[in-house]
């Protein structure tokens, strides 16, 4: 696995390929090894075919690595043509896949927060029987929460009865969103949330789905999907041409399914 790689008659040795590892983060050490010298081999094919045709680097910019990027683009520019996808083809595409393009869910929710963090345990243990307590009196009184939030909170939102605004997909964690989905409006969470701040208690005030936007609105997002989609193939075909015809050695690489290196 640590053989130097030969690109038609050009080493790249194993200390490259490790150094690239870094930027390939794989489930085992051989999966990463072998995305990085894929990358690199990639890269080396991009290089040399560029030479071939007379892009040279671009003396003021400093860094080689940023040099070597923009012959790459320029080579990528010159050889890799793609067609635009025309209006009949863009509104097949929306109306086969019209959950790509709607607006985003949008929704208003209110939360009491019991600060700690989860390297430690006895507080956020007590953060979390704090919270469990406070969710037992509002199943009581549901009408408390501004006052518990205004109370008991630790969130800046305290001042705000708790409530934190209009939000949009992302803008809590993932915990809490998991549950902003899940519960009526005017539904106080049955149980205690924990996320890396600590527990909170959550209501959700007002949810308004998002819908699929006509297609004269979605129309410039279909386009550049379509023509990002129609770069990537063709730059995958252009790949599979120059490891077709190229010498490697060390490595077996199908150009037809490896992305093109970052």
């Amino acid at each position: 696995m640590m053989d130097t790689i030969v690109v038609n008659g050009t080493e790249i040795p194993p200390q490259a390929i490790a150094a690239e590892m870094q930027y390939h983060p794989a489930p085992t050490r051989e999966q990463a090894w072998t995305e990085a010298a894929v990358a690199l081999v990639i890269r080396q094919l991009l290089l040399q075919e560029a030479a071939r045709h007379g892009i040279v680097l671009d003396a003021d910019t400093d860094e080689e690595a940023d040099r070597e990027e923009a012959v790459i683009q320029e080579l990528l520019a010159r050889e890799v043509a793609t067609p635009d996808a025309d209006e009949a083809t863009c509104r097949r595409y929306w109306s086969a896949n019209p959950a790509k393009f709607t607006t985003p869910d949008v929704y208003e929710a209110a939360h009491i927060l019991f600060p700690a963090s989860p390297d430690d345990p006895p507080s956020y243990e007590a953060a979390k029987r704090a919270a469990t307590e406070t969710l037992a009196l509002l199943q009581q009184d549901p009408g408390r929460f501004a006052a518990l939030a205004r109370e008991r909170s630790a969130c800046p939102s305290a001042a705000a009865e708790g409530r934190l605004g209009q939000l949009s997909r992302g803008d809590l964690v993932p915990e809490i969103e998991t549950f902003v989905v899940a519960l009526q409006e005017g539904q106080i969470c049955p149980v205690p949330i924990a996320t890396r701040y600590g527990y909170h208690v959550l209501r959700v005030d007002r949810f308004v789905a998002g819908s699929v936007l006509p297609f004269e609105a979605a129309a410039p997002r279909v386009e550049r999907l379509l023509a990002s989609q129609s770069w990537q193939r063709g730059v995958s075909q252009y790949l599979r041409v120059l490891a077709g015809r190229a010498r490697i050695e060390g490595l077996v690489i199908d150009a037809a399914l490896t992305p093109l290196v970052q």
